[in-house]
């Protein structure tokens, strides 16, 4: 059974840092692409980066660029995202999805469409 759990959300205070975990059960880490989303209310799903499980190669939206790093450890079965410089706007609920038809890191990976497995999610809230 395809599981993912994410963990690390929590109120943070502007310019801070998070590490996101999403742990992953029940399928090779290999064979899936894993991204991580967030949604706003009121908002749809955003994708922010998606990592490779055949080659380690990720991809970012512009949006995120120079403030997440994605990472997998296929040791621990995680992907985590790394968030530094935190903005109230960040302030979302924050997702991992995993993905077998996606293989290739290029804009694609981001379309939420395409991940039929999902954590629960985990908040993040921004504030001073």
């Amino acid at each position: 059974q395809v599981q993912l759990a994410e963990s690390g959300g929590g109120l943070v205070q502007p310019g801070g840092s998070l590490r996101l975990s999403c742990a992953v059960s029940g399928f090779g880490l290999d064979d899936y692409a894993i991204a991580w989303f967030r949604r706003t209310p009121g908002n749809e799903r955003e994708g922010l980066s998606c990592i490779m499980g055949n080659d380690d190669k990720s991809y970012y939206a512009d949006s995120v660029k120079g403030r997440f790093t994605i990472s997998r450890d296929n040791a621990r079965r995680t992907v985590d995202l790394q968030i530094r410089g935190l903005k109230p706007d960040d302030t979302a609920v924050y997702y991992c999805g995993a993905s077998r038809r996606i293989t290739t890191a290029q804009a694609q990976c981001l379309r939420k469409s395409e991940y039929g497995y999902w954590g629960q999610g985990t908040q993040v809230t921004v504030s001073s």
